[in-house]
């Protein structure tokens, strides 16, 4: 089984949130984006909205910060998870990831995040726009390579076509 991860494409993420809801009404039974764990961030000045969820890191920082080894990683499936059995809620994790994807329930005093909804994630099943999608490893890689690939194809263009009119 080839390990796969949300793949996020944040210029098709119209601020919806529906992946924020549908997140939260499968994790919790309620409709209440603070619980879910898949957060969109408004970039007020840029006009952009940002979907941003767990990374699934390989050498996962919360993990490796952990003091007690709740976080784990299951290499095969190529998922990063949290046992709230042995999390005692400390927070050192939410402090170290780069992505924010770790969040706290103050309820539960223990963090949660995305957990790929057992390999079905809602917020790919629900994401109108195909912002969201869930996609092998290697894919990944692939689809940001050509896009960058074309980015600079393009600003190529445009810098070849701002010389010839000045």
């Amino acid at each position: 089984m080839e390990a796969k991860v949300l793949m996020i494409n944040h210029e098709k993420c119209t601020g919806c949130r529906r992946c924020e809801l549908v997140c939260s009404v499968y994790h919790e039974g309620v409709i209440n984006p603070s619980k879910a764990r898949i957060k969109v961030e408004k970039w007020e000045w840029e006009g952009l909205y940002i979907p941003m969820s767990c990374r699934q890191c390989v050498d996962a920082p919360c993990m490796n910060v952990c003091p007690v080894k709740a976080i784990t990683r299951d290499d095969e499936q190529g998922l990063v998870s949290v046992d709230n059995d042995i999390c005692i809620g400390c927070r050192s994790c939410v402090a170290v990831c780069p992505f924010g994807a770790m969040n706290f329930n103050p309820v539960m005093k223990k963090v949660f995040k995305c957990d790929l909804c057992d390999g079905e994630p809602q917020c790919v099943k629900f994401c109108d726009m195909k912002a969201v999608d869930f996609v092998d490893v290697r894919s990944e890689s692939l689809v940001k390579k050509r896009d960058a690939a074309f980015k600079i194809s393009e600003a190529k263009k445009l810098g070849a076509t701002i010389q010839y009119e000045g």
